[in-house]
């Protein structure tokens, strides 16, 4: 799915040889630097950083790593996501299970002013509180926000700032594919996406890796309007590829009195149900007093 010739080749199209220290050439006829001028600034030789974007050279070293993370310009998500995949032929992580510790779902419902759910690695919700499913209108089980984001296009109104969210879940998928190559899945999930979305596919193409751990989310929510909500993202321990991702709204804010709002609405018994793996229409009513 991924894999260290094509990261290397995007990554060395972006660099500015001015920049870098290279006076500039109008005869240039490449993207960003040549491999001759990656090799000499990174002190490796021009046959042996050919090999390596050829893919017939792989595992190079931790310090032939950090010299292409410099003379690239990777910012540490990108540097461990190289690191990672010169390392796949050595060692290659096992896709981990989806199954959620009861007792994990228990500090999923004392989550109660904010939305909060468990993704894995494939942006699967495993599991979500009370809030979460009528944030999505829909049982969490069976939910994927990838597919969410890129193919319901019923739904695409939901995300204030679609593009930004587009970059966030291409660019984990991405660190997940380097992390779990062998992953079945995962490898579907992107070939399903890249089939229907073009969007997905030229993203996919730019090799961009992001880490998700802060940052605003804006939705527009079709019954209680726009939520401008911050996101955490919290790895869990013992659960190698899960997060709990917890949305939360400034003290005081228009968005907490609308989340109080959404809080106060009746819950369908089909969101009820955390086991139900079919998506339904949201139907929710304001209580009557």
């Amino acid at each position: 799915m991924d894999d260290l010739a094509g990261f290397l080749r995007t990554r060395r199209a972006r660099v500015d040889p001015v920049a870098a220290g290279i006076p500039a050439d109008s005869r240039r006829r490449v993207d960003g630097l040549r491999r001759e001028e990656v090799a000499h600034l990174s002190g490796v030789s021009v046959d042996y950083y050919i090999r390596l974007e050829q893919g017939r050279a792989t595992q190079p070293s931790e310090q032939v790593v950090d010299a292409l993370a410099r003379v690239l310009g990777l910012d540490d998500t990108e540097r461990g996501h190289l690191l990672r995949l010169s390392r796949q032929r050595r060692r290659r992580a096992k896709a981990p299970g989806g199954r959620v510790r009861p007792e994990l779902l228990r500090v999923l419902d004392l989550v109660a002013g904010a939305p909060a759910v468990i993704v894995d690695h494939r942006l699967d919700v495993l599991a979500g509180n009370r809030l979460a499913r009528l944030l999505y209108g829909r049982p969490i089980p069976g939910l994927n926000t990838a597919r969410h984001l890129f193919l319901e296009e019923s739904d695409r109104g939901l995300y204030a700032n679609w593009d930004n969210c587009t970059l966030d879940v291409v660019g984990h998928l991405r660190l997940a594919a380097g992390k779990y190559p062998d992953d079945p899945r995962l490898a579907s999930l992107i070939g399903e996406l890249s089939m229907r979305s073009d969007r997905f596919r030229r993203l996919w193409a730019r090799a961009d890796v992001r880490a998700r751990t802060h940052g605003r989310k804006v939705y527009r929510h079709p019954l209680v309007g726009p939520l401008e909500l911050h996101h955490e993202n919290f790895a869990l321990p013992g659960e190698s590829s899960m997060e709990l991702l917890v949305l939360s709204a400034d003290p005081g804010s228009p968005t907490e009195d609308a989340l109080r709002l959404l809080a106060g609405l009746e819950v369908p018994q089909e969101l009820l149900r955390t086991g139900e793996q079919s998506a339904v229409q949201h139907r929710a009513h304001p209580v009557r007093s």
